[in-house]
């Protein structure tokens, strides 16, 4: 009886103690305040911590652990074991996902957004390129087409950008100089700051940026349909911490994404639709660019700029044709099923 007593307390014992080896804390590292951009992280704590009763937990920091440009640099040794990042921020580091950055893809909504990075995430020369620096692209953080904000006189022609100092990174940043602008590639939390200072005259983001960094407060005038694109920012964890975990863990995890994405979408569908208000608000203008104007900009960004960075990543071995024509053809199923 004694035997049987201590077998049944040294059981529980040892299940005690491979409950506790099971529990999970991950940092997480992403910048700025909490905001739209970062919901769909948020949300995924949320969930993962729910589906494992408390045993995966995710700690979302908020700049205390790395800039938003070292990210990546920290995904790759450990530091931490999920990150959010920018691919303009070090577009050498991330060649194959600059595609989603090109100029004028055609991509009309935040669902076509999240369908292409995706399917991008997914090819086999993105997921090698990413492995390089330990890291597994999870998901994106879609964002609506970029539009500008600026002080002084509206610019509404292409010749209203010729020597427009812009806040602009990677793709977008091309497009522009295609125009005549001058793009810089200063971080979002530095935007503010630099249209503060003159550095920059106008600042490309999308609304809940334009929000959260406050450049809208500066702003007297907003281009409604300009639209040139916008900036792919995925989410990653770390190879190794990924692997490490336990299998009721993983699929927690994974099982959370389309979720935490879908929450992410109705979330910023509320911000798209008080954008109005917002700039009624704040008395900014909104300017509209002629038809023919965004076609001559499209002429001079769109095609040139493709057919660059296709013929810079086939140089380097990489599938760019193929990449580009993936999200075309994502686009197509897209919509065809909607």
């Amino acid at each position: 009886m004694k035997n049987g007593l201590k077998t049944l307390a040294l059981g529980a014992l040892a299940a005690s103690i491979a409950s506790e080896g099971f529990a999970e804390e991950w940092n997480v590292s992403v910048w700025g305040k909490r905001r739209a951009f970062t919901e769909h992280v948020e949300k995924l704590a949320e969930l993962v911590a729910e589906k494992t009763n408390g045993e995966f937990t995710m700690n979302v920091s908020y700049g205390g652990l790395s800039k938003n440009r070292e990210n990546l640099d920290g995904i790759s040794i450990g530091a931490f074991e999920m990150a959010q990042f920018c691919a303009g921020y070090h577009r050498d580091k991330n060649r194959t996902i600059t595609v989603l950055e090109l100029p004028f893809i055609g991509v009309n909504n935040l669902e076509e957004e999240v369908a292409v990075s995706h399917a991008v995430y997914a090819h086999p020369a993105v997921q090698e390129e990413m492995a390089q620096w330990n890291a597994k692209l999870l998901m994106t953080s879609p964002m609506p087409q970029y539009n500008i904000v600026g002080t002084g006189e509206p610019r509404s022609t292409l010749a209203d950008f010729e020597g427009m100092r812009v806040r602009a990174t990677g793709g977008l940043g091309k497009a522009f100089e295609a125009v005549g602008a001058v793009p810089t590639s200063v971080t979002s939390a530095e935007a503010y700051q630099a249209m503060e200072s003159g550095v920059v005259d106008t600042v490309a983001f999308a609304q809940h940026a334009h929000l959260s960094f406050g450049t809208i407060n500066q702003a007297t005038w907003w281009t409604a349909n300009l639209n040139p694109g916008t900036v792919n920012c995925p989410i990653v964890v770390n190879i190794d911490a990924y692997e490490g975990l336990s299998d009721e863990h993983r699929e927690a995890l994974d099982s959370s994404v389309d979720e935490s994405i879908a929450y992410y979408l109705e979330n910023y569908g509320k911000l798209l639709a008080k954008w109005d208000e917002v700039l009624a608000e704040k008395n900014v203008e909104k300017v509209t660019i002629a038809e023919e104007e965004l076609a001559a900009f499209r002429a001079k960004a769109a095609d040139p700029i493709r057919a660059e960075w296709i013929a810079e990543m086939e140089a380097q071995n990489l599938p760019g044709q193929e990449l580009y024509d993936l999200v075309v053809e994502t686009l197509k199923k897209e919509r065809a099923g909607n």
